[in-house]
């Protein structure tokens, strides 16, 4: 134990003890994992075993997928992709409506102001 240890020892606190000795077992293996893990076998083993789960899990991702499709059909569900069309088509709905709603706003201050110097003018010729 180190000098800082020995002045703090309190004889009267046994699972002080253990807690040194968890420590210095935790602080072990840390560095034992890091030098591990920093390797280039570890690397080469981790990469090997996450490329054969990525082959093994695409046959069962697309019956998955395919089962997935056929349950949502038989409760008249809708599929992620077709809610996906339907979001893109109410995304074009609201810019054509956002379109609509720009031109009649043109052509209401193209109307306002056609009809505004009319006004003036027959205002002052009813005044006279």
């Amino acid at each position: 134990m180190s000098q800082n240890n020995n002045e703090t020892f309190n004889p009267f606190d046994p699972s002080a003890m253990f807690k040194d000795v968890r420590n210095a077992g935790m602080d072990a293996m840390a560095k034992t994992m890091v030098e591990l893990v920093n390797t280039d076998a570890y690397a080469e083993a981790t990469g090997a075993m996450l490329d054969a789960w990525l082959t093994s899990s695409g046959p069962f991702r697309k019956t998955l997928e395919q089962s997935m499709t056929q349950t949502l059909a038989n409760l008249n569900l809708p599929t992620r992709d077709e809610v996906t069309r339907l979001a893109e088509r109410m995304t074009n709905l609201e810019m054509r409506l956002d379109d609509i709603d720009a031109k009649l706003d043109d052509c209401l201050r193209a109307l306002q102001s056609f009809s505004s110097p009319g006004k003036s003018k027959s205002s002052e010729g009813r005044k006279k």
